[in-house]
């Protein structure tokens, strides 16, 4: 946020490698373990019936290439349960990170005790949703108040667990 205006600045666009390093760094499984390049790649041949290897997942999180096909980056966002727009429409990826930056700040205990609170006073007040952007906002206060910075999405070392557990492996 802008501390003057209190308006949220749009986050800078972000590259396929840096998208695919806070996937690595951040989706885990239900067990806390980080999924390799080599588990994406399997999924991606699976997928698609072509080829792909832990060293071409591993060339697209450093930018080393940087050009997948569609079917390639459909494959990778399936592996990580969202969508193929994350990697492709810049307006579409800032909506699903705030999404996933959610998931991440449920991974605390803190912010999921407010987020109960929070949720048990709006049904109290009949109200039936809370937008993403205040949950955001909860998790950042928070943060802050146990002494800890709020860190960017893409430095976090929070885990989420997306899907429904269909990984492969």
């Amino acid at each position: 946020m802008t501390e003057a205006s209190g308006e949220r600045r749009p986050q800078p666009v972000r590259s396929l490698a840096e998208k695919l390093t806070w996937l690595f760094a951040n989706v885990r499984r239900p067990n806390g373990r980080k999924h390799t390049p080599q588990e994406v790649a399997d999924f991606v041949v699976e997928r698609t019936g072509g080829r792909c290897s832990r060293e071409y997942i591993t060339y697209l999180r450093s930018g080393a290439n940087n050009n997948p096909t569609m079917r390639v980056i459909e494959a990778i966002a399936a592996f990580f349960d969202i969508s193929p727009a994350y990697f492709v429409d810049d307006e579409a990826a800032r909506e699903i990170q705030a999404q996933l930056d959610l998931a991440v700040a449920m991974r605390d205990e803190g912010v999921r005790a407010v987020l109960l609170r929070a949720v048990h006073t709006a049904l109290a007040e009949g109200r039936t949703s809370i937008p993403v952007e205040g949950l955001r906002e909860v998790h950042d206060l928070i943060r802050q108040l146990s002494g800890a910075s709020a860190p960017a999405p893409q430095d976090t070392d929070d885990a989420a667990t997306f899907g429904n557990g269909h990984r492969p492996g």
